[in-house]
C-alpha cells in the first residue's frame, strides 16, 4: 500500500471496535485518558496518521491526501479483519472520519466528530486555504520550534495554552518529523479536501458533533453541519475550547461512551 501504520489495540478484541483518529501534529497516544476508561467497554484501536508519529509512508506525496489515506485505512482495517467499527476523530482526524463515514457508510456504524469540519464550500476559499497551508508547511520545515510556538498562539488554542498538560503535550508534538508533518499539512489541507457539505443530507448513520463552548469558529461550523445532516446531533461542551478531549476529558469521555453504547 505504501503505508506502514503504527497502531495499538486497547481492550479485548471481542468487544466492539472504536477507531480513534488524532489531529494535526498528534499521535495515537492523544486519546489515552479517554481510552483508559472506554477500553473496559470497547476495543479501542489507535493509529498514527500519515506524516505523524511512527507511521511510515513510502511513495509519492499523493499518499498523504484524504482520498488515498481513507482508502488505505479501509484496506488496513480489512487486513485486521475489522469489517465494521465506530469512529472518533478530532480536528484533522475528524475531517478524515467524516470523509470515511460518508464514503464508506456500511463500514462505520457510529461516528464522533470533535471540533471537525466538512471542508470549505467554495473554490475561492479552498484556493486561499491551500496557499496558506503551503506557506505554513514551508515555515514548519524551515524552523519547527518557531512553527510550534506560532501554531499554539492561535486564538483557537487560547484555553489549551492555560491547561496544566499543555507543556507536556507540546513536548510530544516536538517529537514529530518536520518533513513528514509538512507533507501532511500540504496534502491533507482543508484547501485540498473535497467539500463534504452536499453529501451530509444523504447520510443515514448516527453522527455526534462535539464542540467547545469557547470555540466560536467551530461551534458555528457544527451548527450548520447539524442543520445539514438529519442523523447528526450537536453537543456543546462547557468551559473548553478546541481540544475537548484534553481540556474536559471527563465530559468528553461521558459523551462519547453514552453515544456509542
Amino acid at each position: 500500500m505504501g503505508y506502514q501504520f503504527h497502531y495499538a489495540f486497547h481492550g479485548h478484541r471481542s468487544l466492539p471496535v472504536v477507531l480513534f483518529l488524532h489531529g494535526f501534529m498528534g499521535s495515537s497516544a492523544d486519546f489515552d485518558p479517554t481510552i483508559a476508561h472506554l477500553s473496559t467497554h470497547f476495543c479501542c484501536l489507535t493509529v498514527d496518521l500519515p506524516g505523524h508519529g511512527q507511521t511510515l509512508v513510502e511513495g509519492e506525496d499523493a499518499l498523504y491526501t484524504m482520498p488515498q489515506t481513507a482508502n488505505a485505512i479501509v484496506t488496513w482495517l480489512d487486513r485486521l479483519q475489522i469489517s465494521q467499527c465506530c469512529l472518533v476523530g478530532y480536528s484533522m482526524g475528524g475531517r478524515l472520519a467524516l470523509y470515511l463515514a460518508l464514503h464508506f457508510p456500511q463500514r462505520f456504524l457510529k461516528v464522533v466528530l470533535e471540533s471537525a469540519s466538512p471542508g470549505l464550500k467554495t473554490d475561492a476559499e479552498r484556493t486561499a486555504r491551500l496557499q496558506h497551508d503551503r506557506d505554513l508547511a514551508d515555515q514548519l520545515e524551515a524552523d519547527f520550534p518557531s512553527f510550534l510556538s506560532y501554531w499554539y498562539s492561535q486564538p483557537l488554542f487560547y484555553a489549551l495554552r492555560h491547561h496544566p498538560a499543555f507543556e507536556q503535550m507540546q513536548r510530544r508534538r516536538s517529537q514529530n518529523r518536520p518533513v513528514e508533518l509538512a507533507k501532511s499539512l500540504r496534502h491533507l489541507s482543508t484547501g485540498l479536501q473535497p467539500s463534504l457539505w452536499e453529501a451530509l443530507q444523504h447520510h443515514t448513520q448516527p453522527l455526534l458533533l462535539l464542540v467547545g463552548e469557547d470555540d466560536r469558529k467551530f461551534r458555528s461550523i457544527n451548527q450548520a453541519l447539524a442543520a445539514s445532516c438529519p442523523t447528526a446531533q450537536l453537543q456543546v461542551i462547557p468551559n473548553c475550547g478546541h481540544v475537548i478531549h484534553l481540556e474536559q476529558t471527563q465530559a468528553f469521555t461521558t459523551s462519547v461512551q453514552a453515544f456509542l453504547q
